[in-house]
């Protein structure tokens, strides 16, 4: 596939290529460093770069791109450090949304329950009054009944 004028190719063995006109033209490898992240190797032109423009140019050149990978390394920190500020500013705002409907479902819950209690507490007071009534209208006609 290939790139157009200013785009990032990135190959599958580790190569990130910068291609300014169609074609590659610097190639900067990544390798592993022992604490397990990648970091950039020094971009290194090939020697026939070299040799057409010789050392001091080609040094210049490289000096150059790695300053420029340093500019926009730095600037990628900034937008993800942002990006990560607005992504946290959101989740934050969403879970005090999700405690808040938690709480209003919770105070609607417990008034409903508060409700039933107090119907099953009015109706278990009828049929007690019921029984007490009918309790004391037996012992009654039982006194009435012995002589």
């Amino acid at each position: 596939m290939p790139a157009g004028r200013g785009e990032w190719c990135v190959p599958e063995d580790r190569w990130a290529v910068f291609c300014l006109f169609g074609g590659p033209s610097l190639p900067l490898v990544w390798a592993v460093h022992s604490t397990g992240c990648l970091v950039p190797v020094t971009a290194k032109l090939s020697r026939q770069f070299y040799d057409r423009f010789g050392d001091e140019i080609a040094n210049e050149l490289v000096e150059w791109f790695n300053q420029v990978d340093a500019t926009y390394r730095g600037d990628l920190r900034e937008l993800n450090e942002l990006n990560f500020a607005r992504f946290d500013a959101k989740l934050e705002q969403r879970f005090a949304e999700s405690d808040v409907k938690l709480e209003r479902r919770f105070a609607q819950q417990d008034a409903k329950w508060e409700q039933r209690f107090a119907g099953l507490e009015t109706r278990l007071l009828r049929w007690m009054f019921l029984f007490w009534a009918t309790n004391l209208a037996a012992l009654v006609g039982l006194a009435r009944l012995k002589p």
